[in-house]
């Protein structure tokens, strides 16, 4: 197994912080409340407030009606109408606001679906401040963040994941997904503590 460390040196200008949902839509007791999230708040923080400029934090928008979505999108969305913008508080998909107050100089990108890579202009926002590292945050571990990190692979950014920094309302899968990374991916993912991470970053 891979340990756990920066193993491919510090971390320079060619960084950036992704930060994936972290969202009022996770919280509050909605019917996709991730209890880790209020704990890993204040690590997405800090490691926000070492470069805010640097950062870019993802929304998850959902579908407008139960009925929007194709193949099975579609029952996703008939399974979650609770979660629906027309059934929504316009606040539900703001960032949390601890974090809304790093925007700007932080950016927003909004994503219909899990990947923030898909029908969004992440990777050219990305390209054109030449980054080629992504320390990515977020929620959840085993899902929206899986997909960030997977689509950050195969665009071959060099990825750190600040394990502390991670949240799901799964423990089970939230260990799993770790695993993988440490055992499965170890030219592209370096997992650490993030506070190895905010110092490294300089």
């Amino acid at each position: 197994m891979s340990k756990d460390g920066l193993r491919h040196g510090a971390l320079g200008a060619s960084c950036a912080h992704l930060c994936v949902d972290m969202q009022n839509l996770f919280t509050g007791g909605t019917d996709w409340d991730t209890p880790w999230m209020k704990r890993v708040l204040p690590v997405v923080e800090r490691i926000t407030a070492a470069f805010p400029e640097r950062t870019v934090f993802t929304r998850f928008i959902p579908a407008s009606r139960p009925e929007e979505g194709e193949g099975t999108w579609a029952r996703y969305w008939e399974r979650w109408a609770s979660m629906t913008l027309g059934q929504l508080s316009e606040e539900a998909t703001e960032l949390l606001p601890s974090l809304a107050r790093f925007v700007p100089p932080a950016e927003v990108v909004d994503k219909r679906f899990y990947s923030p890579w898909y029908e969004t202009d992440l990777h050219a926002r990305l390209k054109r401040r030449g980054v080629d590292t992504l320390i990515i945050t977020g929620a959840e571990t085993d899902v929206c963040v899986l997909a960030a990190v997977l689509g950050a692979v195969d665009r071959g950014y060099r990825i750190i994941v600040p394990t502390d920094a991670l949240c799901s309302s799964s423990d089970l899968t939230h260990d799993a997904l770790l695993t993988l990374y440490r055992e499965r991916y170890g030219q592209q993912v370096e997992t650490a503590l993030s506070e190895e991470v905010v110092a490294a970053w300089r």
